[in-house]
């Protein structure tokens, strides 16, 4: 048997809307561990917030977390972090914006968010993971893996155009969801860090199976052998990663009807 590198996306894809592991995912993610592949999350979200599904699911899990900006390995050991040059995240965080638009950073060691935002916690509840208020006047520039603006998406156009403008080659610039813009350094993605892992683990990407459902999405799954969008995926999505396959919907756990076919466990 060969073995291959399975990953997938967490919010929209791999979770449910009530943002939980459904257990038919636990199941076959397991059997698919003792069968000796290689399983690994990545996602937009903290690596404090992923680890909570990691250890749910309780096998070794390689994490991308942060769109790519940090790896870690099974044991929880940090295996590359790619951080904004200081001077571009001081410009992101002083771009005028919108007063409802929330602004957030996403450091190694936590997050931090520019005013208290109670609808943000519903969406890390069921991890526990939490923001620190840091007024943006006092955010620290250094050390930054995420540059994350919250709010309607007409105000995130703007703030995107205005990104562009000032360093726009030194940027990576995505979405997560409609509402949500991400800006990591420039060749900081899911495609690259998963390039990466490839490489570590002795594979290639003709051997990964990967799943997503959005914009932060692209690179991963153009870059992986075996392409697998959500049925509730993104519109523009199915269009942009070439020879993609759209499977099930995210809240019937659609990753683990495929993968238990693909699989025939």
């Amino acid at each position: 048997m060969t073995a291959r590198l399975i990953v997938s996306d967490l919010d929209g894809t791999l979770l449910g809307s009530d943002h939980r592991l459904h257990a038919s995912t636990v199941k076959v993610f397991r059997l698919l561990a003792e069968q000796g592949h290689h399983i690994a999350l990545a996602s937009g979200r903290h690596y404090h917030d992923m680890r909570v599904f990691r250890d749910q699911l309780d096998i070794p899990v390689h994490l991308i977390s942060t769109n790519g900006a940090y790896t870690h390995n099974p044991e929880g050991q940090l295996l590359n972090a790619s951080y904004l040059e200081p001077d571009h995240a001081q410009t992101l965080i002083q771009l005028p914006r919108p007063p409802e638009v929330r602004l957030s950073l996403y450091r190694e060691s936590g997050w931090h968010v520019d005013a208290p935002a109670p609808h943000l916690l519903s969406i890390h509840a069921t991890t526990g993971f939490t923001y620190q208020v840091v007024p943006p006047e006092q955010m620290d520039a250094n050390g930054v893996g995420k540059v994350l603006y919250l709010g309607d998406p007409a105000a995130l156009a703007e703030l995107e155009t205005q990104a562009h403008q000032a360093h726009g080659q030194g940027l990576h610039i995505t979405y997560s969801t409609t509402d949500a813009l991400e800006i990591m350094a420039g060749g900081v993605n899911k495609g690259v860090a998963l390039t990466a892992l490839l490489e570590k683990l002795g594979l290639t990407a003709p051997d990964c199976l990967a799943f997503g459902d959005n914009l932060n999405d692209i690179e991963m799954l153009n870059l992986a052998g075996e392409a697998q969008v959500m049925a509730n995926a993104h519109p523009a999505l199915f269009e942009r990663v070439a020879g993609a396959r759209r499977i099930g919907h995210h809240n019937d756990a659609g990753v683990a009807q495929w993968l238990t076919k693909r699989f025939a466990l």
